[in-house]
């Protein structure tokens, strides 16, 4: 046995750990999010030391210098289980240069959104910052789920499964989708929840930037209905389907619990779901857009790609590798 292939890691161990860095990441954010709910955002003073004189908080900090420097903390897990999914693709064999490119670009985001954190600190959690430190962790999501979905894909070309315009419809509510989310940073910064009771907020009327982020919403349930429907009418794929129909059920509890925390004046537990639900939001928008298209396995091509609606076409996708 040579010794590349004593170390060689199976593709199912590598695509657990990739869904651990998805989960990893998700978990950061809601631990952030926990951070600001709590006014702990300025629990350790200064980045990268804790203090002045100190790497981790000290009593006199007291619970806010606990949760802040926990946070801290939790990064280097997150990390550690990005440069476990980097290690494990590295020992995959055969080696595939998509997947370890995927790996290193993960676990550099997460550096950069170490450094991101350390500059909301030194910028007393200017609100803008902070929405960026946040779209930040939803393209880290991005990279996280790609390389899961990727480890169960050829390295082929992509091939829509779905007709172009469907497919166009798919892009724009991605699309609608991430300016949700943007838009929802805005709206959290100008709200009450600002990390610490001296930083500042954006300036925007919190009534009116709530009043846009909620038409977005409505635009991105109506779009995602008319794609569950259309989907269905034209044959697509049963994932794609069940997808579209996934993110339509997210979207709505998403959208539910948006209204009830707006209607009773932010209270912070559900702040703190609302967050958790804006990742799933996007996981699930995410699902919708990989299930409408595939990569065949590389070689030689001996017939013509056959439709969506196409019993053959169907066959093959049930043949097709998980993801």
């Amino acid at each position: 046995m040579t010794q590349s292939a004593r170390f060689t890691v199976r593709p199912s161990l590598v695509r657990r750990i990739a869904l651990a860095s998805i989960i990893a990441n998700v978990g950061i954010v809601v631990t952030g999010g926990a951070v600001r709910l709590t006014a702990s955002g300025l629990g350790c003073p200064t980045w990268p030391r804790c203090t002045d004189e100190s790497y981790v908080s000290t009593a006199e900090m007291g619970i806010h210098g606990v949760i802040e420097f926990g946070n801290r903390l939790l990064s280097f897990a997150v990390g550690f289980v990005a440069l476990a999914a980097l290690i494990a693709v590295l020992l995959h064999r055969p080696r595939r240069r998509s997947l370890v490119l995927l790996a290193l670009a993960v676990l550099v985001g997460i550096v950069v959104q170490a450094v991101i954190g350390g500059i909301t600190v030194h910028t007393d959690l200017h609100p803008m910052i902070v929405g960026i430190h946040f779209v930040g962790s939803m393209a880290l999501l991005v990279l996280t789920y790609a390389l899961w979905r990727r480890i169960g894909e050829s390295d082929g070309p992509k091939v829509r499964t779905v007709p172009g315009p469907m497919y166009a419809l798919v892009w724009i509510t991605t699309a609608v989708s991430a300016a949700v989310i943007v838009i929802g940073t805005l709206v959290t910064g100008s709200g009450p929840h600002a990390g610490d009771a001296d930083a500042q907020r954006n300036g925007l009327d919190p009534e009116t930037i709530s009043q846009v982020h909620a038409d977005l919403v409505f635009l991105l349930i109506g779009l995602t209905v008319a794609l569950w429907l259309a989907l269905k009418a034209v044959g697509a794929p049963p994932g794609a389907v069940r997808a579209a129909a996934m993110l339509l059920v997210v979207e709505l509890a998403q959208g539910v619990l948006g209204f009830v925390q707006y209607l009773t004046d932010l209270p912070v537990l559900l702040v703190g779901l609302h967050m958790l639900g804006a990742c799933l939001v996007w996981l699930a928008t995410l699902a919708v857009l990989w299930s409408t298209r595939e990569r065949p396995p590389v070689g030689p091509v001996t017939a013509p790609p056959a439709g969506p609606g196409d019993p053959a076409a169907r066959a093959d996708r049930e043949l097709a590798p998980a993801g």
